[in-house]
């Protein structure tokens, strides 16, 4: 069946919340909320082959390792392994003291004491009671009135406060969630959750968690926005109540609304690692935060080794993290374009220039260093990039700092390699085209330096004398000059007519301390008016520009013969 060319006929436009004097778009997110992470619960239910006992209980050492609170462990009515698991938990006292565990239930009374026991002996729990409240369930799901669904809120709330008085040396916390929020009325919600505020008598000291799901991301995320304002604004006994946020990714938005909702009054955030959940997923917890930490705000959780984070997600969901992931995908520090590259490149060295600590380098909105990534991959080199990116990978690679004239001119070498491999370019492969290039560190070669000594005659000119292997068999050759280059380029004229002019030299250490190497950039002008460059690599900078001149001699030998 072929797209609608009317929609219309079928789907209608979410409506708009009647909220002239929202005040969230000019609020400012300012600390880290509460976490809580659902990866064991809302994430384990969505995956192909749930976690065993063993990956779940993986998985919860690793939230607790990143610092997250409030954990959702599992719905310990689905069966025995759930109930086990929580139970395990809890007689095996791996709940941390300051860890609070939640389990979720819906509003039935067997269901709801059975949560109750999984979590007997706890220091501490949240038991989480839900049930939907929007036209689509009361209409289609259930066929119940508003009065009934209301109802079943209500009479769920009894038997928790019930349970709750059966198990004394519990500090229980109780969160009610009307389930599909975001696609009931809002004044109905109010209704429903000031109804189990009545059973459950909160107080600004022992607050109750109201959990305002968007069970379905039905609109754009300021309407979520919206009905988070409107919510707090007419909850009655609003301080008595803990707002909790749960998104879901169903348009692509669901961190972007548990943002918006956050300037809206929210207190609290449900997610996952990664944004695994139903469907496309929940709101991803590692994305959140780390916005948050991008703008200098402590997010309270740590994701200074992201790989590692990675690994055990993987392992745990046995789902894969998208190579474009913000913040843990593969490539999402990675440029391949040329002009990314080129003010990446310029970034860092601007920063190596800095009197603070401020990031501001080009196209990476965070410190990939900060969640224990190298820069090695934050410049890759394929057919699309530009100059900038393969003397990045030198840089890093060979420590090679090329002069911008060379990378012009080295280019043209990756380039031609790039699109007869038709594929990524890795540091050995622009390395190794860098040396047959400019004839570096290769053999065999027309000009090869054997040994060589330099002094100084009586007017004051310097002599090059040495050996000089040409096509494998060795020349003593010798030439005069104002300095070591000139000297050696005048032995070339003398001893085998190679026309040089040198036209610009750098040089700089590569690392640091006694044994330091050295390189040499040689650019020279051919008789002809040919630009030929040279590099020269040795542990002494006299002998680097030695290296260097007969690299451009290569390099000119080559090209003439060609």
């Amino acid at each position: 069946m072929p797209m609608l060319k009317q929609p219309s006929v079928k789907y209608r436009p979410f409506g708009q919340i009647d909220l002239p004097d929202r005040q969230w778009p000019s609020r400012l997110i300012e600390h880290a909320p509460r976490w809580l992470s659902t990866d064991l619960r809302d994430g384990n239910q969505s995956i192909i082959d749930p976690m065993d006992a063993v990956k779940k209980r993986r998985f919860f050492d690793l939230l607790v390792e990143v610092g997250v609170k409030e954990i959702e462990v599992g719905f310990p009515s689905a069966g025995a392994t759930e109930f086990d698991f929580i139970s395990g938990l809890v007689k095996s006292d791996a709940i941390p003291k300051d860890v609070i565990v939640q389990v979720l239930t819906q509003s039935r009374e067997d269901l709801i004491r059975t949560s109750f026991a999984s979590l007997e002996g706890a220091r501490a729990a949240i038991v989480h009671l839900y049930n939907a409240v929007s036209p689509a369930w009361r209409d289609i799901v259930f066929r119940m009135s508003k009065a009934e669904v209301k109802a079943i809120a209500v009479a769920g709330a009894k038997v928790m406060r019930d349970e709750a008085a059966k198990y004394p040396d519990t500090d229980w916390h109780f969160q009610y969630s009307p389930e599909t929020f975001s696609t009931a009325e809002l004044d109905f919600s109010i209704e429903v959750c000031a109804a189990v505020m009545e059973v459950l008598a909160p107080t600004p000291d022992r607050p109750i968690i109201l959990n305002l799901p968007a069970t379905v991301e039905a609109a754009t995320p300021n309407v979520y926005a919206d009905q988070i304002e409107y919510f707090c604004r007419h909850l009655p006994e609003r301080e008595s109540a803990v707002i909790s946020l749960h998104t879901h990714n169903d348009r692509g938005t669901g961190v972007a609304a548990a943002e918006l909702g956050l300037m809206a009054g929210a207190d609290r955030v449900e997610g996952c690692l990664f944004g695994n959940g139903e469907r496309t997923g929940n709101c991803c917890l590692v994305t959140m935060a780390l916005n948050l930490y991008t703008q200098g705000i402590d997010p309270q959780l740590d994701f200074s080794d992201i790989d590692r984070v990675i690994e055990t997600v993987t392992y745990c969901n046995d789902l894969p993290v998208h190579q474009r992931h913000p913040y843990g995908g593969e490539l999402v520090y990675t440029a391949f374009s040329g002009s990314h590259q080129d003010a990446i490149k310029k970034g860092f060295e601007a920063r190596e220039a800095q009197n603070d600590e401020q990031w501001r380098v080009p196209y990476l909105p965070i410190d990939p260093a900060d969640l224990g990534r190298s820069y090695e991959a934050v410049i890759r080199v394929n057919s699309q990039s530009g100059k900038g990116g393969f003397a990045w990978v030198l840089e890093k690679d060979q420590g090679l700092k090329l002069p911008k004239k060379m990378q012009a001119d080295f280019s043209r070498h990756v380039q031609t390699m790039a699109d007869d491999l038709g594929r990524e370019l890795n540091a050995a492969d622009i390395w190794d085209a860098f040396r047959r290039a400019y004839h570096v560190k290769i053999s065999p070669k027309h000009f090869q330096l054997v040994r060589y000594e330099e002094s100084r005659a009586t007017d004051g000119t310097r002599i090059f004398a040495g050996t000089i292997a040409v096509d494998g068999a060795e020349q003593s050759v010798s030439g005069r000059g104002n300095g070591l280059i000139s000297s050696v380029m005048g032995t070339l004229r003398s001893a085998f007519g190679v026309e040089l002019d040198v036209v610009d030299y750098t040089e700089h250490a590569l690392g640091a301390g006694t044994d330091a190497r050295a390189a040499a950039y040689l650019e020279c002008r051919a008789a002809d008016g040919r630009t030929i460059w040279g590099c020269g690599i040795d542990e002494d900078i006299a002998t680097a520009s030695v290296r260097a001149v007969l690299s451009a001699a290569n390099t000119a030998v080559a090209k003439s013969g060609s």
